[in-house]
Order: structure tokens, then sequence, then C-alpha cells
């Protein structure tokens, strides 16, 4: 992790830490370090899209300028979701794409995160450089005259038809006969998530919190409070739920009893399907750590195996490209269907589950049910900075901690400490038989680092 950039890009409070100063920053810096892979004369071309917070507009004008300013032209894609820009990023031959988004983050939050020309996040080398422009050489960086000057196009309302007419295409069922009922967090989705559903005329839907007033987005909706969408599809006779974060990478859904399907459950039954078809190479599934023991046991019992990475879906792609996987997620619900996206898509997630829920004929609770969900408790300890983030997880009384705890937990259950790549936080995660077991193990852990 840089100084700038975490696990999923830079991150912080709006004015707070993250501003317009940093932002012009950033978009001086992408547009120099992309640049160097140009013709003489030869400008690079950056799409940017952001999600529905009030600090977007802030952000999104800092960055094209520093964009421009560098020389490099701009697409404006308007509001549109984080994989949404990934993929127009290709479409449309840029060099690069800007999301400026915080994800399921509070509203007061935002970030920026950026794709390389091929709708992948980038490199850690190519982050080193730009942030050692933005804190130590942006003085430096030639400012364009004249002609060199970067221009701004607005493609807003082609480019998101042109992402819906993409995940159209990837389902060939109509989905006849379900009815969901979809939460769009008041985020990205609720700029394309009910035009995408109307493309299927025999597939009932309803939308909520699609709304977004700038400060609303993830406010006691979408995939991080999923509890109303559950009782909502429960006792409105739904066939299932789906639930959006704030840039639409990750979705979570309900089956018709209003239960949670997360990720791991996702991977499982869309993994044993594609086993099923022959399109799982390797017949194996890439998760990450946080991933729950319920997983590893149902690829076990039926024959896929289960790679584990480091939290983070951009790891898990790694792991993806480097061996040739289809399918990848983390149990947050960032999902990789590597055949059509290059990063986590919420609404192809979304498209996905629904076609294997018509072809199989059953119901939700009976497709991704039978993964099991090991009890879990995960606690979330607020810290100063990286500093001591680092100063904990070298604690030799914590490393010592964690190993007997786990050793009583005698094979049935896992212990994770690490550090959020996102937030100034540290997180204790304990799975164990019983969830009144797993909370004593965690609190104590959680207590111990307080302690630190």
């Amino acid at each position: 992790m840089g100084k700038l950039f975490g696990t999923d890009g830079i991150r912080g409070v709006v004015n707070a830490g993250l501003d317009a100063d940093l932002a012009y920053k950033v978009g001086l810096a992408a547009a120099t370090v992309l640049a160097k892979g140009k013709k003489a004369g030869e400008k690079p071309l950056v799409t940017i899209g952001k999600d529905t917070r009030i600090s977007g507009d802030l952000l999104k004008g800092s960055l094209i300028a520093g964009l421009c300013t560098a020389g490099a032209d701009v697409l404006d894609l308007g509001t549109l979701p984080t994989p949404g820009v990934a993929w127009v990023t290709v479409d449309e031959g840029a060099d690069a794409g800007i999301v400026i988004s915080a994800s399921h983050n509070p509203f007061e939050h935002n970030g920026i995160k950026i794709f390389n020309g091929r709708g992948f996040k980038l490199s850690d080398e190519l982050e080193e450089k730009i942030e050692d422009i933005v804190l130590f050489g942006h003085n430096d960086v030639p400012r364009k005259t004249g002609a060199d000057i970067g221009k701004v196009s607005y493609v807003a309302p082609k480019a998101s038809e042109d992402y819906i007419d993409h995940l159209e295409s990837t389902i060939d069922s109509t989905l006849g006969g379900l009815r969901i009922l979809v939460d769009c967090a008041n985020g990205a989705a609720s700029a394309t998530a009910a035009r995408l559903f109307d493309r299927f005329s025999k597939l009932r839907t309803d939308v909520i919190n699609a709304d977004p007033d700038g400060v609303n987005i993830n406010e006691k909706c979408g995939s991080t409070h999923i509890d109303g969408l559950a009782a909502m599809v429960k006792d409105g006779g739904y066939d299932m739920g789906i639930a959006f974060d704030g840039d639409a990478d990750r979705c979570l859904a309900v089956d018709e009893l209003g239960n949670l399907i997360d990720g791991d459950q996702i991977m499982a039954a869309c993994g044993l399907d594609l086993k099923n078809k022959g399109k799982l190479p390797g017949d194996t599934v890439v998760a990450t750590v946080m991933s729950n023991l319920g997983l590893h046991l149902y690829t076990k019992e039926h024959g896929m195996k289960l790679e584990c990475t480091d939290v983070g879906d951009r790891n898990v792609l790694e792991r993806m490209l480097e061996k040739g996987y289809a399918i990848g997620g983390e149990q947050s619900g960032h999902m990789i269907f590597l055949e059509y996206a290059t990063t986590g898509d919420g609404q192809l997630t979304a498209l996905q589950m629904l076609a294997l829920l018509k072809e199989s004929g059953k119901k939700a609770s009976e497709l991704f049910g039978p993964c099991p969900r090991y009890p879990q408790v995960l606690i979330n300890i607020p810290v100063a900075d990286n500093d001591v983030k680092k100063s904990v997880m070298a604690s030799p009384l914590l490393a010592q901690a964690m190993q007997q705890e786990e050793a009583g937990l005698n094979g049935e259950g896992r212990v994770l400490v690490r550090p959020s790549g996102t937030e100034a936080l540290m997180r204790v995660m304990v799975e164990a038989k019983t969830q009144e077991l797993a909370q004593q193990v965690a609190e104590r852990l959680a207590d111990l680092i307080r302690g630190l």
C-alpha cells in the first residue's frame, strides 16, 4: 500500500484529507505518466465517471483541470457505475479511466481510482509513479499551452447505453416469470439499473433507493444495510432481492425467504454451474482469506478447488489473470466474471444470478442456500494512521494471542487480523462453530489491539 493509494485507490473525507488541490495534482500526474507512452504530439485520452456523492463534481472538476493542463483529452461519462467506466474505457480505446467514488462508505467520504486502457486497475508501479509526481514533482510538470491543452467531450448518455447493451448481451435468458426487488443504494446504479432490467420485458422489476440527493448514498440502504430489502422481499412475495453498493461494483442478494445471499454463496452456485457446463478452468474458484469456511467445505464437496488471495478484488483478479481462471470474488459481493468484465460488476453479477435462477427452476433459497455459512464475527477497531496499523501487525503479543486463539478452536474455526486498505481501521475476523464462541474470541483480540 502506497502513501496515497490504498487497496482500492485514494480515499478520504472530502476537504479533510482529500480535496480539490490533491485531485488536481492527481489529474496532472496521471496525464503526465500516461503521456510517456504516446507519440510526440499525441494526446492521452482519459474517461472519467462518478457516483452520486455531493463532492463528486468538486473532485471531477479538479481532476479534469489537472488532466487538461497536462495535455490529456477527457471523456466525461457523468454518473456511471465503476465497472461501467472500466468497460467504456476499453470500448472507447482510451488510455485510462478514472472513477470518483468511495464505494460503500458514507457520503462525506470519496475516492479516486484509476483503470488502465485494458480496464484493469493500475499496477503498483504506475501508482507509485503518480504518487511521486503528486508528492514531490507536480511543480515540475510542464503546463501545456495553446492547442496542446486537453479538451473535454461529454458522452454520458451514449456511454451508459453502450454499457447497458453490453450487460444485456451477457445472458440469453428472458428472465420471464421472475419478480425481483432492486436496491440501488441511492448510488451509481440509480442511473442504470432500472434501464437495464427494463430490457427484459418479461421480468417484473421494482426498484427502490434510486433517488440520490448527494448525501443519501448508502444511507440505511444498499448492500451494507440489507435488512430493509430482506423484509420487503419476504413480505412482497418476490423471487429475489438485489442490493448494490454506492458505485455498483458489488452485489449482494436475498432469497425469497429474506435470507442473505453473500458473495461466497454466489461464487459457490455460479462456480458449480460453470463446472457442470465445462466452463470452469482448473475447476477452480478464486476467493480471499475473508471467505467463510462454508465455501471451503462446499467447493471441496462438489469437486472444485478454492484458491484464496489477500483481501481486495484486485488481488483476486491478479490470480485469475495469472492462472486463467474464470470466476472469483469476495464475500462482500465483489464478483469477477472474467469472460465479461475486467473488474467487479454488481449488475453483471445480478444478471448471472438471475439467469441461473431461471434456468435451474429452483427457488433462490434452494439454489444459493446449500453453501453453509459458519458463524462469523467482524470487529473494526479505529486507529490513528498507517503507522499504527504497521505497529499492530508487527506486535509479538498479537501474533502469540492469535496463535493461541486459533489453536483453541481445534480446527473448527479460524482467526484473521488485518489492516483495512481503505479506512483507518484494524479488522478482526473470527469464525467458529457457534456465534457466542466467535464473539468471545473476537472481543479478546480486539481488546488486545486497543491496548497496544
